[in-house]
Parts: structure tokens; C-alpha cells; sequence
């Protein structure tokens, strides 16, 4: 090789890089997207009494589950302004208790003996998801577009958490995602309620559902343009600078569910709710009459009309939080 080539050679151009994937271009007109998930409702309600066939739910006198669906259901279509829809398409009643991690599983007996303090819960705790999943067909059924998202309705130390996300690129959903589960082709939330508990305990459980899955959408903006942070101040941490709170402090709380204080805080809550993103500066004073007094139901309820839902996006973020915290698969994580 001449010299000439060899010069060549040594500083010859290296091609750039290829491009970054084109971002979603800001479009202050693109309409909100409505959301409706196709819900299979699993209850384990297992017979407690088989001389008379009374069930777990009957015999602790707990709430009909058909009155908690309903009340949650329509108390998300309100707060998302209608935007957030679920569709129950199935309901699967279950005789009997799940398996926990260990596989121990608990009987009537076993299961009262802890209800009434004469024995400790087992442990470890926390049920066996895979066995379910596997049982009904979860992550088959998700994959052919039978089902969106689960609901199971179960009890004190069944061993369920709030809510727990599986599928491709499932992250933290209040829960460590669920392993092993890409066959359903697509993310996936089942969402652990109990008859036990009331609609209100139900939209705490959404909340934190919210709370995890916004932190993810607006994980990789700077601090001062994360609208989520923004949204979740109060005074505590905020002083005169509190917005919405978050689903445990409204804008005024000292202390965790604090949802009753009575001390008058500035918010600036009415901007989200009725100009976003075109903030004016409204702040006005609030206290806990604003969302029920100290009512859980009405404080969630709340808070969540105040997510933003309208038209637009900017810097690939959609000005309708709800199509986030419904359908994790909008959000982008590589």
C-alpha cells in the first residue's frame, strides 16, 4: 500500500451516527383519547359454611361485589370526564382460597382461626400470581385482545398487593412488575380489591396505580418542567406553593391521610382543572371542604378530576393523563 493510500486510510471520514427516532411532534389540537378496557373480574369467595352454603363474603358480612364494581366504574368515568371506561366482560367466582408463594393455602378454618386472633397469618404472605395467571389463562387471553385488565376481588392476607403490572416492559405499578410474562405480547395491570374495604379503598388502590405510572411517563423530564411534581405539591413540602397533592396528602395535610385538616392553604388547584396547560396563575384559598372533609371516596374523587384531560401534546407527553393510567402500553420506556 502507497503512501497515498495509507493517508487515505488513517483519515478517512467516519459516517454520523444515524438520527435519534423522530419525537412526537407538539400538536395543541390533537384531540383526548377515550379508553375502554375489557375487565375480567376474578372473586375468590370461597363456602365458609357448607351445611348452609354461606360464603366468605356472607359470612363476614362484607360488601356485595357488584355494588363495589359499579360504584368505582362510574366514579372513573366521572373524575377522567368520561374519558376512562372499564367494561366488565367476565366474571369468574371462585370456591376456594389462592395458593400463597410457598404454596400453602388456606381452609375455612385455618383462614377464621386468623380473622379472630386465635393464629398468626402465614407466612411468607404474599399469593402466588404465576398460579393464577396460569389458571385463567391471563396472559393468553391479553395477548388475543380477549381481555385488558384484571380485577381480583379477595381478603385480608390473601396476600395481593394493590395493583402489579405484567407483560413486555412491565415497570413498577405500586408492586415490582410481574417476571416471566412477555407471552402476553403487551402490559397488562390486575388490580387486587377487597369486599372488605369500600369504592373509596378501590380509587386509593387506582391512585397509587396513577402516581406509579405518571412518575414513569414524566421520569426523564428535567424538575423544572415536570407537570407531574408540580401537580402533586402541597404545603407541607410547598409552602404557598401547594397544587393537587397526591392520592395520601391534600393540598393542606400535615401527615399521611390527612384528608380532614381543616387549616386554610393557597392552591393553585383551579388552574389544573380549568386551564391547563394554558396556566393563568389562578390560587385561591382551599381547605378540606374542597373534597369531602375527610371522606376517602370524595377526596380521591377529587383529586383525580384534577388530572389533566384535554386536547394537545408537548414534548411527547399527551395533555390527557388518563390514556396513561389506563393503558401503560402508551408509554414509551426504552
Amino acid at each position: 500500500m502507497n503512501l497515498l493510500a495509507c493517508l487515505k486510510r488513517l483519515f478517512k471520514r467516519t459516517p454520523p451516527p444515524p438520527p435519534p427516532p423522530a419525537a412526537e411532534l407538539d400538536d395543541p389540537t390533537l384531540p383526548p383519547l377515550t379508553t375502554s378496557l375489557k375487565t375480567l373480574v376474578i372473586v375468590y369467595n370461597p363456602v365458609i359454611e357448607p351445611a348452609t352454603g354461606k360464603t366468605l363474603i356472607e359470612f363476614m358480612n362484607w360488601n356485595r361485589i357488584e355494588d363495589l364494581a359499579q360504584g368505582f366504574m362510574s366514579d372513573i368515568l366521572l373524575a377522567s370526564g368520561e374519558l376512562a371506561r372499564y367494561r366488565i366482560i367476565e366474571r369468574l367466582d371462585v370456591d376456594d382460597f389462592p395458593s400463597l408463594v410457598d404454596g400453602f393455602k388456606y381452609d375455612a378454618q385455618t383462614y377464621l382461626d386468623v380473622v379472630r386472633g386465635v393464629s398468626r397469618p402465614h407466612i411468607p404472605q404474599e399469593t402466588d400470581y404465576h398460579a393464577i395467571i396460569e389458571q385463567f389463562r391471563i396472559l393468553e387471553r391479553v395477548a388475543n385482545g380477549e381481555i385488558d385488565e384484571v380485577w381480583i376481588f379477595n381478603f385480608p392476607h390473601a396476600g395481593f398487593y394493590e395493583s402489579i403490572m405484567g407483560g413486555p416492559g412491565a415497570f413498577w405499578c405500586n408492586a415490582p412488575p410481574l417476571r416471566h410474562t412477555e407471552a402476553a405480547m403487551r402490559r397488562f395491570v390486575i388490580m387486587g380489591f377487597s369486599p372488605e374495604r369500600g369504592v373509596g379503598e378501590m380509587l386509593e388502590n387506582m391512585g397509587h396505580r396513577a402516581e406509579s405510572i405518571l412518575d414513569k411517563v414524566f421520569e426523564r423530564v428535567p424538575e423544572e418542567q415536570n407537570l407531574w411534581k408540580r401537580f402533586i405539591r402541597y404545603d407541607l413540602t410547598h409552602p404557598g406553593k401547594a397544587a393537587c397533592g397526591n392520592v395520601h396528602f391534600a393540598p393542606n395535610s400535615l401527615r399521611d391521610y390527612d384528608w380532614n385538616n381543616p387549616r386554610s392553604v393557597l392552591s393553585e388547584c383551579d388552574d389544573w382543572l380549568y386551564n391547563f396547560p394554558e396556566f393563568k396563575g389562578s390560587i385561591r384559598e382551599v381547605t378540606a371542604a374542597e373534597w369531602g372533609s375527610g371522606d376517602i371516596r370524595k377526596h380521591h374523587v377529587w383529586w383525580m378530576q384534577h388530572f389533566p384531560k384535554t386536547m394537545g401534546r408537548k414534548n411527547g407527553i399527551h395533555h390527557n393523563w388518563w390514556m396513561y393510567i389506563m393503558n401503560p402500553n402508551h408509554i414509551k420506556t426504552a
